[in-house]
């Protein structure tokens, strides 16, 4: 059967139960006037998918949803917690507080215009919305750059998404790709057990001094431009650069942070750059990130001939082409904090679009 609805969530991760809470408080009734569809098994978003060494102490950071202080769910000895399991239940226990409307496990499978209304298009049935949010992230869309060999490499090729502990790597040469800061977290934990090489497309610039709100500020500012004008978002690390923590400092002591640059081609047994030297290796991981998760929207036609979806609303997650559509959790909102703000700001403004 047809529901419908004023307002569709796609995704309950930060973003999402962010959007919700506040079509909460916007008047909309749950379930009646709008729902949240999520596809994962259980509550966390994406978090409930992380590697086991990734605990609260190393993970980069998890910011408070609206109305409810991470630290609620915290007790003794909190920093050895693995992410994948302390995040999952903060969630959980949001959704519970709040009474958000999620539907689980349901899996958007495309969205298309039906008359006056977006047809959202699921296994359990069809959603008939007048506006939509989508917060679906990233996980879902791993990124390998393509490189010529790689079909032929008789090792193993690997993902972020897919590391489970590097002790699985005992005794085998690993290359890492990437310069982001979950590279440098696994290329850490790898080189304790096996012998590493690191490779990056550019130079990493590193930050010693504290983070401050106003690199912040100005790294979301130039990802907003870019999404404003159409075009696809930028990397925020290629702004703020790679914060100095103690491990990467100790890292950096022992050698493990020696980069050369990204190689030319993927030979049966390792690598080779243009200069033909080349390094034999058995894995190839791949920390290269992720891009938005958004093919489900194609039947909208959103993005431009750049390839990017033009943006616009006070925090840029309005789509020019189509004001009934909001993305949050995308381009200058990809962080936790952003998804926050980004959540207010569209609940706001298309409950406004609606006459609400």
């Amino acid at each position: 059967m047809d529901s419908e609805l004023e307002v569709v969530v796609i995704g309950a991760g930060q973003a999402g139960l962010s959007t919700a809470y506040h079509l909460r408080r916007s008047g909309l009734a749950p379930e009646r006037e709008f729902v949240v569809l999520d596809h994962a098994p259980g509550p966390g978003g994406a978090w409930q998918f992380r590697w086991p060494s990734l605990t609260l102490q190393t993970v980069n950071n998890v910011h408070d949803l609206p109305g409810m202080r991470f630290a609620e769910i915290l007790g003794p000895g909190a920093d050895t917690v693995q992410a994948a399991d302390a995040v999952p239940a903060y969630y959980a226990l949001y959704e519970k507080r709040f009474e958000l409307p999620v539907h689980r496990p349901v899996h958007a499978t495309v969205v298309s215009h039906r008359d006056k209304r977006l047809a959202v298009e699921t296994p359990e049935g069809t959603y008939l919305t007048r506006g939509l949010v989508n917060a679906t992230g990233t996980w879902e869309r791993p990124f390998i750059p393509a490189v010529p060999g790689a079909e032929r490499f008789e090792g193993r090729q690997l993902h972020t998404r897919d590391y489970r502990s590097a002790h699985e790597f005992e005794g085998k040469h690993v290359i890492v790709v990437g310069g982001g800061i979950s590279a440098i977290q696994l290329l850490d934990e790898i080189s304790f057990v096996t012998k590493t090489t690191w490779v990056t497309r550019r130079e990493p610039e590193f930050r010693e001094e504290p983070f401050t709100p106003e690199l912040g500020r100005a790294a979301v500012a130039l990802v907003e431009d870019r999404v404003r004008r159409g075009l696809p978002p930028g990397s925020v690390v290629s702004v703020t650069g790679l914060p100095v923590t103690p491990a990467i400092r100790a890292a950096r002591d022992r050698g493990v942070l020696h980069r050369l640059p990204m190689f030319s081609e993927i030979t049966e047994t390792g690598v080779r750059w243009l200069d033909g030297s080349e390094r034999r290796a058995d894995v190839i991981l791949w920390c290269t990130g992720f891009r938005s998760s958004l093919d489900h929207l194609a039947p909208l036609r959103l993005r431009g001939p750049g390839g990017g979806i033009a943006m616009t609303g006070r925090l840029a997650t309005q789509v020019a082409a189509d004001p009934r559509v909001h993305l949050v959790g995308y381009g200058p909102s990809a962080s936790t904090i952003g998804a926050n703000r980004a959540g207010r700001a569209a609940a706001r403004e298309l409950t406004q679009f609606l006459g609400h």
